[in-house]
C-alpha cells in the first residue's frame, strides 16, 4: 500500500516536471514572435548636451500624448547616445535596425551624423528623420529614406542681412563651426542682396584650444572690420565671447550678431557668459508660448525632464525640444495611418497593419504631413520643411536679454506680431539698441586708420601728364612731395568726409594696370580632409587705395573698385591745323547770330516809331516834314530817323524831353553793339587764317597713318581692338609735351588723348592744334579702393559734393588758367554774339521807350480833355443879330460885345478874291499876303445860311495877317491886321467853336499844334466856298 502511494507521488511529480519543461519550451518558442510583434521607434541624440536631453524627453512626451490609454500596442521609444560622434551614431543605427527592428529613427542633430546614418537607412530601407538644420537640398536625391524635419537656414540669414543693412555695414567676418555648413551660401546670397560681403571666413571647431582661439580673435581685432557674425553651437559661442571680452573685443566700435544656433539656447547660459555678451544682437526662433497646446506640453515636458534628469537645472523647453516633439508626432501619425489615440489599436488587426507598413510608405506619409506643430506649421514643400518666416530680435542687456522686436519675411521689422502692426526694413523702428561698450549711437562697423597705421595710397611715378600727378623727391631722396590736379581733387574730397582719414602717399614705378593690381586682396585656401577645412589666409596687399588719373576700364574692376568719376570720360583725336585761303565776302555778318541781327532791327524800328509818334504830336516841333506827305513818306522818314541814331546823336532836332531820353539810351545801346561787333569781327578775321584739315579715323586707317597715344594707358588696346588700327601704326608717347613736336614734325598724323588731357594740351598749345572727330565715351578718372572697402561709399559721396559745391570746377579752371591761351577752335561759332549777351541792354532800351510812350499818351490825353472842357465853357453865337456884310464887318462895333463868329461872310454876288499860295519852305511870306488854304464844300445858297459874327482878332504881336509856315521864323511876322483893330484893345486867342449846321456844311478842326484857323463863308450861285486862313500862334 505504501509502495502504491509512493509510485503515485512519483508519477505526479514526473508529470508536473514534464509540464513545466514543456511550458518553458513553449514560452521560449513564443518569445521571438512576441518580440517581432512589438512596434519600436529608435532615437539617436547627443545626451552629453542639454539639447539631446530635451529632445529625448520631448519625443517620450509625444508618444505618451499620441498613445495615451493604449497599453499593448503603443510604440516603444529606444534612444541611443551618439555623444556627437558620427561613428557612434552609425553603430547605434545598425544596432537599432538589426537587433531592435525599429520602424524609423529620429534625431541626428548634426549633418555628419545624418550623412552616415542615412547611408545605413538606405541599405536597410528604414526611414531616417533628421533634426539637423544643415542638411543640403541635394541630399534628398541621393538618399530617398532621409527626411529632414528641421527648418532651413535661408530665412534667418535674410533676417541677419536686414540687420546689417539697417546700419549700412558693408564688410563682416563670420565665425562658423564647420566650413561645410550649409549656412555659408545662404548667408553670402542674403548679404549680397543687402549690399554687403563677407570679408573673411574664420572656421572654428569645438575642440579648438583657448590659446588658438585667442590668437584667431586677435587677428580679427587687428583688422579694419568691426562686424562679426557668429554662427556656432552654444558651447563654442560661449567660448568665443569669453575670449573676446578678455582681449578687448567687446568694447566700443565692435558689433556682434549671432544666429539661432546660439540664441535659441541663451536661456541655458550662466551669468558669467551673459556678462561677456553684453550688447550682442541675435536672431531667435519664434514660437507661440500662449497657446493651450504649448502650455500642456510644457507641463508634461517639465515632469518628464525632471523624472529623467533630476540633477539638471530647470529650464523652459527650447525650440529644439519642440522640433523633436513635432517630428515624433509626424512619425507616429505615419505609422498609425493618421489615426492616433484610437481604441482600435488594441486589436490584432490594426497591430498587424502597423507592423506591415513599409519604409517607403512611412516616408511618403511623413512628406504628406500637414498639421500645426508646437514649433510652427509642419508641412513639406518640394521635400523640404516649410521655412520659418518669423523671428525674434533680441539684445543681450544686463543679466539676461530683452526682445526688442520681430522680423517677418517680406515685411521687415516690427514691434509686435499683432495685425495692423507697422513694418520697416530698418531696425530704427525698434528703438534704441544697447551696443558693446555702451554707446548710444550705432558703431561705424570698421576701424579708422590711425596716425600709427595710416591709409597707404599708391601714386604713379612714371606718368605722361605731370599736371595731374607729379611725384617730386627731395634733395636727399628720403621724402616725396605729390602734387597735381588728381591730388587736389582727393584733398578736396577728404574735406567732405565726416571723419578724419590719415593717409600717406607711396610712389609706384610701373604701369597703371600694375598699380591697380597692388590693391587687390589675395588669399590662399588649403583643404585638409573631407569634413574639416583649414583656412590659411595669406593676405597680400601693398596699397589700400590708388589716387591718380586712373581711367575707369572694365578689366581693372577685377583688382579693385572705383569711386565716383571726378573727370568726364572721353577719347578724342588731336590734329594740327594748316593755313587756308578762304572766302570772306560775307564774313562781316558772322559777329552776330541771326537772332541777334533780327533783334537789333526790331529794336531800332520800335524806338524809331516811339520817337516819331512823340515828335509828330508835339506842338513845339517846327519840322513840317514830320506831319506832311503820304503814309509811305512818313514811314520812310521814321525809318531814316531810326537808323540814323545808330551813327550820330541828333538830340538838337528833338523838341520833347521824352524822345531825348529814348534816343540817349538807344544811342548807348548802339555804341555797345558797334564796339562788340568790331572786336568780334577782328577775332574772326584772325581765326580765319588757319583751318583744320579734314581727318577721320577711316582716313587714318586706310592710309596707314601713324597715330600717337599714351604708352602706358588703355588707349593702346582701344585703338587696336575697337578702332582696328594696325599695331605697327600705333606710336606710344610717354610725355604730354612730346605730342606737339611729333605732330609738327609729321612723325604722327594724329593723336588720341583722353578729354581731360586734351583740355590741358590745347590750353598750352592752342595755336596750330585742334580736335577732330567724335568723342568716344570711354575712360573717365576715378580713385581705386579695395573690393568692398568701407571707405569707398563715403569717398564717392564726397566726390559728388565736391562737384555740386563748384570746387571741382574751380580746380579745373586753375588747371588751365595758368597758360596764356585757351583751347583752339577753328570755327568762328564760339566768337558769335547772341541775344543772351545783350539781354539786359535790350530790356533797358525797350523799357525806357515803352515808359516814354506811356507818359506821352497820358500827357496828351490830359491836355485834350482840358481843351474839350475849355470849349464847352465858352459863349455861343447870338441868334438875334443879323450877319454882318461888307467890309465893315471886319471891324467890331465899338463898345459892343465880341463877335463869336470865326469868319467873315462876303456878299453873295461878289466872288471872293483868291489869296496867294503859301510861300515855299525856308522863305518868309510877305506881311500883306498871309498864306491860306482853300477848301470848297458843297452847300446851300448863301442867303439860306445865317450870318456869323466875326471872331475877334487873335492875341499876340502877329495876328491874322501873318502866318508862319516855318516855325524857326515864328518871331518875324506882319502886323497888317492891326490897322483894323483898336490900338488900346489887346488881341485875343482864337478859340475853336462848333460850327452851326444851319450855317455851313463842313467843320475844320484845329491842328494838334494849337494853330488857329479863321473861316470865311463865301456864297456863290448855290455853292458855299469856305476860305480858311491859318494863323500860326506860338503857345
Amino acid at each position: 500500500m505504501a509502495r502504491k502511494k509512493l509510485a503515485s507521488c512519483c508519477f505526479i511529480l514526473l508529470l508536473l516536471t514534464s509540464s513545466i519543461a514543456w511550458s518553458t519550451v513553449l514560452s521560449q518558442d513564443s518569445s521571438p514572435g512576441k518580440q517581432s510583434e512589438e512596434l519600436r521607434i529608435g532615437g539617436i541624440v547627443d545626451l552629453t548636451t542639454h539639447i539631446g536631453k530635451e529632445e529625448r524627453a520631448a519625443m517620450q512626451v509625444a508618444i505618451e500624448d499620441l498613445f495615451s490609454g493604449v497599453d499593448l500596442n503603443s510604440p516603444t521609444l529606444l534612444v541611443k547616445d551618439s555623444r556627437g560622434d558620427p561613428t557612434r551614431a552609425v553603430s547605434s543605427a545598425k544596432n537599432l535596425i538589426k537587433k531592435n527592428h525599429v520602424a524609423a529613427i529620429v534625431g541626428l542633430r548634426t549633418w555628419p551624423e545624418t550623412f552616415f546614418v542615412a547611408e545605413v537607412g538606405n541599405k536597410s530601407k528604414v526611414p531616417i528623420i533628421s533634426l539637423s538644420n544643415e542638411v543640403p537640398s541635394w541630399s534628398d536625391s541621393n538618399r530617398p529614406f532621409l527626411v529632414n524635419a528641421a527648418r532651413g537656414q535661408f530665412a534667418q540669414m535674410k533676417a541677419v542681412a536686414d540687420i546689417i543693412s539697417s546700419w549700412k555695414w558693408r564688410m563682416i567676418y563670420e565665425d562658423i563651426n564647420s566650413a561645410v555648413s550649409g549656412i555659408v551660401p545662404y548667408l553670402i546670397s542674403a548679404l549680397q542682396d543687402a549690399g554687403a560681403e563677407i570679408s573673411e571666413l574664420l572656421p572654428l571647431t569645438p575642440t579648438l584650444s583657448e590659446r588658438s582661439l585667442s590668437e584667431s580673435l586677435r587677428d580679427l581685432k587687428n583688422g579694419q572690420c568691426r562686424v562679426q557674425i557668429v554662427h556656432a553651437s552654444a558651447p563654442l559661442a560661449a567660448k568665443i565671447f569669453r575670449n573676446a571680452k578678455r582681449i578687448g573685443m567687446m568694447e566700443k566700435e565692435f558689433v556682434w550678431i549671432t544666429t539661432v544656433d546660439t540664441m535659441n539656447l541663451i536661456d541655458t547660459f550662466d551669468t558669467s557668459i551673459i556678462s561677456s555678451m553684453q550688447g550682442v544682437l541675435g536672431v531667435k526662433s519664434y514660437y507661440s508660448r500662449s497657446t493651450k497646446q504649448f502650455k500642456n506640453f510644457r507641463f508634461r515636458f517639465n515632469s518628464k525632464f525632471h523624472e529623467l534628469y533630476r540633477q539638471e537645472p530647470y529650464h523652459e523647453p527650447c525650440v529644439y525640444s519642440l522640433q523633436a516633439y513635432d517630428a515624433m508626432r509626424a512619425v507616429s501619425l505615419a505609422l498609425t495611418d493618421g489615426v492616433p489615440r484610437s481604441k482600435s489599436f488594441q486589436n490584432s488587426t490594426n497591430n498587424s497593419r502597423m507592423l506591415s507598413i513599409s519604409g517607403e510608405k512611412i516616408v511618403s506619409r511623413i512628406s504628406e504631413s500637414n498639421f500645426e506643430g508646437l514649433a510652427g506649421a509642419f508641412n513639406f514643400q518640394k521635400g523640404i520643411l516649410s521655412p520659418e518666416s518669423l523671428f525674434r530680435i533680441i539684445n543681450v542687456v544686463g543679466k539676461s536679454y530683452r526682445e526688442i522686436g520681430y522680423w517677418t519675411e517680406k515685411l521687415g521689422f516690427s514691434e509686435s506680431t499683432r495685425a495692423g502692426s507697422k513694418y520697416s526694413k530698418s531696425m530704427s523702428l525698434l528703438g534704441q539698441v544697447f551696443w558693446p561698450g555702451g554707446p548710444w549711437s550705432a558703431p561705424r562697423g570698421w576701424a579708422l586708420p590711425t596716425s600709427a597705421e595710416p591709409l597707404k595710397i599708391g601714386v604713379p611715378v612714371s606718368n605722361a601728364h605731370k599736371e595731374f600727378v607729379d611725384v617730386v623727391y627731395d634733395q636727399l631722396g628720403r621724402g616725396i612731395v605729390v602734387k597735381g590736379f588728381s591730388i587736389n581733387v582727393f584733398d578736396a574730397t577728404l574735406k567732405f568726409l565726416p571723419y578724419y582719414l590719415p593717409h600717406i602717399f607711396v610712389p609706384f614705378n610701373g604701369s597703371y594696370d600694375s598699380l591697380v593690381e597692388q590693391v587687390k586682396l589675395q588669399f590662399y585656401v588649403t583643404f585638409f580632409g573631407i569634413l574639416k577645412l583649414n583656412f590659411s589666409l595669406n593676405l597680400e596687399k601693398n596699397y589700400d587705395a590708388v589716387v591718380a588719373d586712373t581711367a575707369i576700364v572694365a578689366k581693372r574692376f577685377q583688382s579693385g573698385d572705383f569711386s565716383q568719376p571726378y573727370a568726364d570720360p572721353g577719347l578724342q583725336m588731336l590734329i594740327i591745323v594748316r593755313t587756308k585761303n578762304i572766302n570772306r565776302a560775307w564774313l562781316f555778318t558772322k559777329p552776330f547770330s541771326t537772332s541777334m541781327w533780327i533783334t537789333i532791327g526790331l529794336i531800332n524800328i520800335y524806338n524809331g516809331l516811339v520817337v516819331w509818334l512823340i515828335e509828330r504830336n508835339d506842338e513845339r516841333n517846327r519840322d513840317a516834314e514830320i506831319r506832311r506827305g503820304s503814309l509811305l513818306k512818313q514811314i520812310g522818314y521814321m525809318l531814316y530817323s531810326a537808323f540814323k541814331t545808330l551813327f550820330s546823336l541828333n538830340v538838337d532836332n528833338l523838341s520833347s524831353n521824352l524822345s531825348r531820353i529814348v534816343v540817349v539810351v538807344w544811342l548807348f545801346l548802339a555804341l555797345v553793339l558797334t564796339q562788340s561787333f568790331t572786336a568780334t569781327l577782328s577775332a574772326i578775321f584772325s581765326d580765319q587764317g588757319n583751318d583744320p584739315a579734314i581727318v577721320d579715323v577711316e582716313t587714318l586707317r586706310n592710309t596707314g597713318a601713324k597715330i600717337g597715344c599714351d604708352g602706358g594707358s588703355f588707349v593702346v588696346a582701344y585703338l587696336r581692338d575697337v578702332l582696328n588700327i594696325h599695331p605697327d601704326n600705333i606710336v606710344r608717347i610717354y610725355s604730354g609735351d612730346d605730342y606737339a613736336q611729333a605732330l609738327i614734325n609729321e612723325e604722327i598724323a594724329a593723336a588720341y588723348l583722353e578729354v581731360p588731357y586734351l583740355k590741358v594740351f590745347l590750353a598750352k598749345y592752342c595755336e596750330g592744334f585742334t580736335t577732330s572727330g567724335p568723342i568716344y565715351k570711354v575712360g573717365g578718372f576715378g580713385f581705386v579702393f579695395q573690393r568692398s572697402s568701407p571707405y569707398l561709399p563715403d569717398i564717392s559721396e564726397a566726390i559728388v559734393k565736391v562737384v555740386e559745391s563748384g570746387t571741382l570746377k574751380d580746380l579745373e579752371n586753375s588747371l588751365t588758367s595758368s597758360y596764356k591761351c585757351l583751347a583752339s577752335d577753328s570755327s568762328y561759332d564760339h566768337h558769335r554774339l547772341r541775344v543772351s549777351s545783350f539781354l539786359g541792354l535790350f530790356g533797358i532800351s525797350l523799357g525806357v521807350s515803352t515808359f516814354a510812350l506811356v507818359l506821352f499818351y497820358i500827357f496828351y490825353r490830359r491836355e485834350q480833355i482840358a481843351r474839350d472842357r475849355e470849349e464847352a465853357a465858352g459863349p455861343g453865337p447870338p441868334a438875334h443879330e443879323p450877319p454882318a456884310r461888307g467890309p465893315a464887318a471886319q471891324e467890331p462895333p465899338a463898345g459892343g460885345p465880341e463877335p463869336p463868329a470865326r469868319g467873315i461872310e462876303l456878299p453873295a454876288h461878289e466872288p471872293p478874291a483868291r489869296e496867294p499860295e503859301p510861300p515855299a519852305r525856308g522863305t518868309e511870306p510877305p506881311a500883306h499876303e498871309p498864306p491860306a488854304i482853300e477848301l470848297v464844300a458843297q452847300g446851300p445858297a448863301a442867303h439860306e445860311q445865317p450870318a456869323r459874327e466875326p471872331e475877334p482878332p487873335a492875341q499876340g504881336p502877329a495876328a491874322d495877317d501873318n502866318i508862319q509856315w516855318n516855325r524857326k521864323r515864328s518871331s518875324s511876322g506882319s502886323t497888317k491886321n492891326q490897322q483894323h483893330q483898336p490900338q488900346e484893345e489887346q488881341p485875343q486867342l482864337l478859340k475853336r467853336q462848333q460850327p452851326d449846321p444851319a450855317s455851313c456844311n463842313g467843320m475844320i478842326d484845329l491842328d494838334n499844334n494849337k494853330e488857329t484857323q479863321q473861316d470865311s463863308a463865301i456864297h456863290e450861285q448855290g455853292h458855299s466856298v469856305l476860305k480858311i486862313g491859318i494863323d500860326s500862334v506860338e503857345d
